[in-house]
């Protein structure tokens, strides 16, 4: 027993001089733990490429009810991502924000005022973008999204005014920005009543981009044939907005969302890396007309621009951040209503095949020929919604909507059709589907992120600090004066 102590002794004292060995060697290379944090924050990279995506309107609701109309075994690729945080939308002036409040936030790092794009609320000073930083520090740029170009989102990365009204003097911004990717949308600046709004006319957009050396790309089979390098502003089929259809009305030869995003990082990539903007703008277009079947839709679309990325992203996983987020919520979307309790048929949205503009612009059709009636409109709604087994009650509200539509006049562009409305009302209430407003909220957002520096959007944060969190991450800063 005692030359056992004696060799359990040696051997204690045997493990602790090799373990002061060991520490005595790390010092050498760490001396306190300071150092060794320094060594492996030297050690990871910036991403190399980085996306931020912007679903408009798009809040926690909107996610939820796009995943639920999913076909079985499907999920949204955002979903999959492994970092979640909530992000606060407000304005400087205001708790429910729009566009152009919100657009200037994710892309400057500041609040400003309602309808102001990337400017201080004062209107005087210019607010850099982290697009504009991107390309100062040499990377290429690109701006995508499904509603017009120089809508307010859009707009917030690469222009600068006081209002988002002013159109043309921020379409015209697009040739000076020297951004090297634009795509998606049109652009309503070129119509002559916003050239006519403009303080100074220097010219038409599309003459002013090619002056520019941009190529006009306008279908998908000009975008693809265009090379890595080229400036270029690429657009398809698009309405009297200049925004994209809504996903579920698109035709096959429309360049969707997907594909615009899919040849921007074609043409983006290269060895400083870029920066791509992409935005779902039509969901917010659909929760304001509280289409909830349009919005799940677009949803779904705008996360197949995502999956785009995301592909991207696999291939080059050290080098790349991927950000998805919303500019706020729109409509007060609620999965589950009154009439329903706790009973929900979200599924009925599927019988859906047209969104509620769609179906307006048949309606206005029908007005002009005078000779469609209401049986054959409730066929129509059979067809087109699903609705084939209308009761008493539905069937007197939606004839008198029908009745209210055919015989008033429209005042200008604002239309005065209250069926199209009541039709999609109906189809929403049945699937527990409820809305508070036809406007924005004050509701927090989701912001999803994967990649480079994604641990970083964990948390419960002010939108501002998404566009803060991106610069820092990827070392953008504001060309000095």
């Amino acid at each position: 027993m005692k030359i056992y102590r004696q060799k359990k002794s040696l051997f204690s004292s045997l493990n602790i001089t090799l373990l002061l060995i060991i520490m005595a060697s790390a010092s050498a290379f760490y001396p306190n733990n300071q150092t060794l944090q320094g060594a492996a924050k030297k050690r990871v990279p910036q991403p190399r490429s980085i996306f931020l995506f912007i679903g408009d309107g798009m809040g926690p609701a909107q996610v939820k009810l796009s995943s639920e109309l999913l076909e079985s075994g499907h999920t949204l690729a955002m979903t999959s991502f492994p970092v979640l945080g909530m992000a606060t939308t407000h304005s400087a002036d205001r708790p429910i924000t729009d566009s152009g409040a919100a657009g200037t936030a994710l892309a400057t790092g500041k609040k400003t005022t309602i309808g102001t794009i990337s400017m201080a609320g004062n209107h005087l000073d210019t607010l850099k973008t982290i697009a504009e930083m991107a390309k100062a520090k040499g990377m290429r740029t690109g701006i995508v999204t499904s509603v017009g170009i120089d809508d307010a989102t859009p707009a917030c990365f690469y222009a600068h005014n006081a209002s988002r009204s002013n159109l043309y003097d921020i379409a015209v911004q697009m040739a000076s920005s020297g951004f090297d990717y634009f795509g998606g949308g049109y652009s309503l600046g070129t119509s002559a009543e916003n050239q006519a709004k403009a303080k100074i006319f220097k010219g038409e957009i599309t003459n002013l981009m090619q002056s520019a050396h941009y190529f006009l790309a306008r279908n998908n089979k000009e975008l693809k044939a265009i090379k890595p390098g080229t400036r270029c502003w690429a657009y398809s089929d698009y309405d009297s907005k200049g925004a994209l259809s809504f996903a579920m009305d698109r035709h096959e030869r429309e360049t969707s969302l997907a594909e615009f995003t899919r040849e921007g990082i074609r043409l983006l990539n290269n060895p400083k890396g870029f920066f791509m903007m992409v935005e779902g703008g039509k969901i917010d277009w659909a929760c304001h007309a509280n289409d909830a079947a349009a919005a799940a839709h677009d949803v779904e679309a705008f996360d197949k621009a995502i999956e785009e990325a995301l592909a991207f992203y696999h291939r080059h996983p050290g080098e790349t951040l991927i950000v998805v987020t919303a500019d706020h919520e729109c409509g007060g979307l609620s999965l589950g209503n009154a009439a329903n309790g706790y009973e929900t048929r979200f599924d009925l949205l599927r019988h859906q095949k047209i969104s509620q503009q769609r179906f307006a612009e048949k309606v206005s059709a029908w007005k002009k020929r005078g000779t469609v009636t209401f049986p054959m409109a409730l066929d129509s709604v059979k067809v087109s919604f699903g609705l084939g087994d209308v009761d008493a009650g539905d069937r007197n509200a939606l004839q008198q909507a029908y009745l209210a539509t055919m015989k008033s006049e429209d005042a200008g562009t604002k239309s005065t059709d209250t069926f199209s409305p009541a039709v999609t009302a109906l189809l929403n209430n049945r699937a527990a589907i409820g809305w508070s407003s036809n406007a924005h909220t004050a509701v927090p957002v989701q912001v999803f992120a994967i990649g480079r520096g994604a641990e970083t959007f964990k948390g419960f944060y002010d939108n501002t600090d998404i566009a803060k969190k991106i610069m820092q991450i990827a070392k953008l800063k504001a060309p000095e004066k």
